[in-house]
């Protein structure tokens, strides 16, 4: 049983919450994490390469010489890829697809050893009603200040993401400024945004959440 510590938006502790062991005692697979990582990023790809085929260069019809009686071997044009300036045979032709598949359970079970090895590392905290702290960058620095100052894992790291139920509006506008910190949403988490952290805060709304989900 993993208990982490509440607080409020006035860096004030509250109380303990229970995590819920299916997402934060999980069997930790860092391989799977580095597969669902590799997944993502190749899924972000996008293709731009593209080069030109003997059928596209700008160029001349004209046969580069004669077809017999030079005792050199036959060519047509200098469009053909074997001389300067000519096509590219076989390249990138700008439609590539970098794509890959991963299982739902596979997705869910990576998340699932990304946050239990934030667990593992004391690294989470939660913070009850986020959506009420004001909408200033100021705010934002204050509570982090706070929650700094009475967690040395927290304050040992640069990274911070903070994961909330769904998208708020003034939460985004204390956040957004801040350059260390990541707001992400709990219908959207992935391993690739999870491994970049060093320590996450997690809305109390989106942990009840998570924990009635137990998917």
């Amino acid at each position: 049983m993993i208990k982490v510590k509440v607080f409020d938006t006035t860096s004030t502790e509250t109380g303990e919450y229970k995590l819920p062991a299916e997402f934060f005692e999980a069997k930790i697979n860092e391989d799977l994490i580095r597969q669902a990582i590799y997944v993502h990023l190749n899924n972000q790809r996008k293709s731009h390469a593209k080069t030109k085929g003997r059928g596209e260069v700008i160029g001349t019809t004209q046969k580069m010489w004669a077809q017999k009686g030079t005792g050199r071997a036959r060519h047509s044009t200098a469009k053909a890829p074997i001389f300067v300036g000519g096509g590219r045979a076989h390249g990138p032709r700008g439609d590539q697809s970098y794509s890959l598949k991963m299982t739902k359970k596979m997705r869910q079970a990576a998340v699932r050893s990304a946050l239990s090895l934030f667990a593992d590392k004391k690294s989470i905290i939660i913070i009850d009603k986020i959506s009420a702290l004001p909408p200033k960058t100021k705010e934002a620095v204050k509570l982090i200040t706070g929650l700094k100052s009475q967690n040395k894992v927290l304050s040992e790291g640069r990274k911070i993401g903070i994961i909330t139920s769904r998208s708020n509006a003034k939460t985004k506008r204390a956040f957004g400024n801040l350059p260390k910190v990541k707001l992400l949403n709990l219908n959207s988490l992935n391993c690739y945004d999870l491994t970049k952290q060093d320590f996450i805060f997690f809305t109390k709304k989106a942990i009840e959440v998570m924990a009635k989900s137990k998917k």
